[in-house]
């Protein structure tokens, strides 16, 4: 107990009734004290509970941890009507479930042209050919005696936000933007690869095809392909998983996901881009006077709020609330997040917390007393190349609404005064 007569504690006393009177603090303190006061009454913590009582499982039942049968709800989820066919289809991350900048290796999103291929990872070969000095084919075992290095890098898919481009359409974080994953990768830098093989002067693309039965192929500037590309084979320190390319896909940190090959399996030097179906029918940008962009590789930067979103509607009413989102650059790291409450009135800095690397995923958070007033959140990206964060209708105004790829617009969620949230559009 201090000593109120003591100066040294007076100085604390007047310091803890400062924090009591600072805004936001002040009402954290007066709902853990509510939280205090009903715990002394309250049988789940005063009372002996099952947990408690009996002996839980041993450690032989679950040679491969899973997460508790209470996260069951904690999942990948498909929107039907969007693809005609589950083999080439997509599963969205739930975004509003989690936290920090590590996505699970069980909650990645994972998008196919033909289905998940299955490979013995004893019987995959990775060939390098064409304007080469020596045409190569690499075992995994082989692949794995390379220098290998481990780097964090989001992926996301060109067509994240694809469905909003007209207009709000899917009520949740989790399908407007859901195609993006963030782990650490391991594997050997592509241009270790190209040096044994000896990239001829002419050698200016690369064509990356995996062996799935969609035969994906995506060409690739030798710049980038010598730069910071990585021939990746374990995600989080573990295998890769089936459904992202195992036993061996490519890494192209910042740029449009599908250019990411799965299932690694053969890499051709070219003098030019090869024009394949998924970069002329596919993944080019339609504009309004019905020209269309193409080899728009990288992904520009972008930001959402997570939580809270449709999803995740407030539910404890007024008083302390934790504003929290994700923000991202192909370009960059991300250098600041404002965050508005009341569609863009009026901006705050949020507070980026955890690591922050460039072509990673960021966590923002800003911590607000929420008065149970209607809400029209948003947030606004920067990188630390100068890039910002658009709206929704300068977009528009550039590029038309035809476009599916590269919406990464600034997304706006009401929350009314029962702490509901819905996805909106605001002029």
């Amino acid at each position: 107990m201090v000593d109120d007569t003591d100066p040294k504690g007076t100085k604390q006393k007047a310091s803890r009734r400062d924090f009591l009177k600072a805004g936001l603090l002040s009402g954290a303190a007066v709902a853990a004290s509510a939280g205090a006061a009903r715990a002394a009454g309250e049988p789940l913590i005063t009372e002996i509970q099952d947990w408690n009582r009996y002996l839980g499982d041993g450690v032989d039942v679950a040679p491969y941890g899973t997460p508790s049968e209470f996260e069951a709800h904690v999942v990948r989820r498909d929107v039907p009507w969007l693809t005609a066919d589950p083999v080439s289809s997509i599963n969205f991350t739930p975004l509003h479930e989690l936290d920090g900048i590590i996505t699970p290796n069980g909650l990645c999103f994972e998008r196919h042209h033909g289905g998940t291929a299955v490979i013995n990872p004893a019987d995959h070969r990775l060939m390098i050919h064409g304007l080469v000095d020596t045409p190569l084919v690499f075992t995994m075992e082989d692949l794995k005696r390379f220098p290998r290095e481990n780097r964090v890098y989001f992926l996301e898919c060109a067509a994240n936000g694809g469905m909003e481009w007209r207009g709000s359409q899917l009520n949740g974080c989790q399908f407007t933007h859901g195609m993006i994953h963030c782990v650490v990768y391991t594997g050997v830098p592509l241009r270790y690869l190209l040096e044994e093989a000896g990239v001829k002067t002419t050698g200016k693309w690369l064509l990356a095809e995996g062996a799935d039965s969609a035969a994906m192929t995506r060409s690739i500037p030798m710049e980038k392909a010598l730069d910071d590309c990585l021939v990746a084979f374990k995600m989080n320190g573990e295998a890769l998983r089936p459904e992202q390319g195992y036993p061996l896909r490519l890494c192209v940190p910042g740029w449009e996901g599908n250019m990411w090959v799965k299932w690694l399996r053969r890499l051709e030097v070219g003098d030019e881009p090869w024009a394949q179906r998924e970069e002329t029918s596919k993944y080019t940008d339609l504009l309004a006077n019905g020209k269309a962009r193409r080899h728009t590789f990288m992904m520009e930067v972008k930001s959402v709020i997570t939580s809270p979103s449709p999803q995740v509607p407030v539910t404890h009413g007024k008083g302390p609330l934790v504003i929290s989102g994700l923000a991202w650059s192909g370009g960059g790291t991300i250098s600041r997040v404002d965050v508005t409450i009341d569609g863009g009135r009026t901006w705050q800095p949020a507070r980026i917390d955890g690591p922050s690397l460039p072509k990673a995923l960021h966590r923002f958070y800003l911590d607000i007393n929420w008065d149970g007033s209607e809400m029209l959140l948003q947030s606004r990206a920067m990188d630390d190349q100068g890039l910002v964060q658009p709206t929704k209708n300068e977009l528009r105004a550039a590029r038309g609404e035809n476009s599916i790829y590269h919406n990464n617009g600034i997304q706006t969620w009401h929350v009314n005064n029962d702490g509901v949230v819905e996805n909106v559009e605001v002029s």
